[in-house]
C-alpha cells in the first residue's frame, strides 16, 4: 500500500499514463501493479525461510515478468492484436510487438528461474513452463475485477500449508494479492498486466518449489493446457 500511495504522488511519467478505463467504463489507476510486484519480490527477499538460490530464482522471475507486463501495459495498450499467434505472427514478419516481448522476456526468466530452482534438464524445463505459464494463466483470467487476484489467492492456498521455501515463497503473492483484492473488487484499481504477470510468476515459483518432477509435469501439462485454450478464446474474441 505505501508503494502504490507514493506512486500516486510521484507517478513515473505522465499520470495519464497509469490510467485506464475498466469494463464498465469507469476510470481507475494501475498503481496497484508495481506495487504488488516490488511487494512481492521484496517479501521473498527478506523470507530467513528461503534459501538464497530460490531468492535470486523468484525475484528475477517476479520483476522480469512485472517488468514486461508494465511495458505492455504502457507500449501496448492499444494494440488490437490478442493471442500468442498474432503476436508471433507480427514477429515472423519482423513486427517486434509489446506481447511479443513480454512473451519472451518472461519465457527467458523462467527458464533462468528453473536453472536456479531445480537440477536437471528435464526438471528446469518444467519449471520454466510452470513460472512462465502461470504468470500467463494469471494474466489471462485478468478480465473483470478480482478474477486475476482471486486465481492467484485460489493457487497458493495450498502451498501457505507446505514447510519451508515452498510455504513462504507461496505467502508473498498470496499476501500482496490479499492486500490488493478489496481495492480490485471495489474498482478502484487495476493490477493490469504487471501486476498479473508478476504475482503469477511468485506463484509458479512456490510451485516449483514445492513440486518433484511428476508435479512439475501435471502443472505443466494443465497450464500449457489452460494457456491453448485461453488463446483461442482471446482470437475469437479479438475477431468479434
Amino acid at each position: 500500500m505505501a508503494v502504490r500511495s507514493g506512486l500516486r504522488r510521484w507517478p513515473p511519467g505522465e499520470a495519464a499514463l497509469w490510467e485506464r478505463k475498466n469494463f464498465e467504463g469507469a476510470v481507475v489507476d494501475l498503481y496497484a501493479g508495481p506495487a504488488t510486484a516490488l511487494g512481492v519480490a521484496a517479501s521473498v527477499a527478506a523470507s530467513p525461510a528461503v534459501p538464497a538460490r530460490a531468492k535470486a530464482a523468484t525475484v528475477l522471475a517476479v520483476l522480469v515478468a512485472g517488468g514486461c507486463g508494465a511495458y505492455d501495459d504502457m507500449v501496448g495498450k492499444d494494440d488490437p492484436r490478442r493471442g500468442f499467434g498474432a503476436h508471433l505472427g507480427a514477429l515472423r514478419q519482423g513486427e517486434v510487438t509489446s506481447g511479443a516481448v513480454k512473451l519472451l522476456g518472461i519465457g527467458a526468466a523462467g527458464l533462468a528461474a528453473g536453472a536456479l530452482l531445480t537440477e536437471g534438464v528435464v526438471d528446469r524445463v518444467l519449471a520454466a513452463v510452470v513460472v512462465a505459464g502461470t504468470a500467463h494463466v494469471v494474466n489471462l483470467v485478468d478480465v473483470r475485477p478480482g478474477r486475476a487476484v482471486g486465481t492467484v489467492l485460489a493457487l497458493g492456498a495450498p502451498g501457505l500449508l507446505r514447510k519451508g521455501a515452498a510455504g513462504a515463497l507461496a505467502a508473498a503473492p498470496v499476501g500482496a494479492a490479499a492486500t490488493v483484492l478489496e481495492d480490485d473488487l471495489k474498482r478502484r484499481t487495476m493490477i493490469g498486466d504487471t501486476g498479473a504477470h508478476a504475482l503469477g510468476a511468485g506463484i509458479g515459483a512456490a510451485i516449483v518449489a514445492g513440486n518433484g518432477r511428476t508435479g512439475l509435469a501435471l502443472h505443466a501439462a494443465a497450464l500449457v493446457a489452460a494457456a491453448a485454450c485461453g488463446d483461442r478464446v482471446s482470437r475469437a474474441a479479438g475477431a468479434s
